[in-house]
């Protein structure tokens, strides 16, 4: 019969935490690309998948908002934290550029501005795996 100490106990909750950030951060980067195809159909087939878009970036804005809050619950190296943050900004960014009627059209950077979300969110994905995979 084996005991669990409250470090072992500890451990398991840190990696599974750790594991759900991965897969919120996966699922958050396959809707950056769901985004990126669906702006395609609208504007190159039908302009009727602008909604989709649209729907979609409200949704993964919620996932970022739960990336945030794991990065107070389960440590991480700063590397990752700073990609998160980042995608804070490029994602504000994103609703600026888009709903701001300026003399300057700020709309032209949006899609820079959505393939760096894009590089930096596969970036957090690749940057969460190996920690956690070097962690075991």
């Amino acid at each position: 019969m084996t005991i669990d100490l409250p470090s072992d106990r500890t451990q398991i909750s840190r990696s599974w935490t750790q594991i759900s950030f991965l897969a919120i951060a996966i699922l958050f980067n396959l809707c950056l690309v769901l985004q990126l195809l669906t702006v395609g159909l609208a504007i190159f087939y039908d302009s009727s998948w602008w909604q989709i878009h649209v729907l979609l970036v409200r949704g993964y804005s919620g996932l970022l908002v739960l990336l945030l809050g794991g990065l107070f619950v389960t440590p991480f190296p700063r590397k990752i934290k700073m990609l998160t943050g980042s995608m804070s900004i490029l994602l504000v960014l994103q609703f600026i550029t888009i709903h701001t009627n300026s003399p300057i059209p700020l709309g032209i950077i949006h899609p820079l501005i959505g393939f760096s979300l894009f590089t930096t969110s596969t970036t957090l994905v690749h940057r969460a795996w190996r920690s956690i995979r070097d962690r075991e």
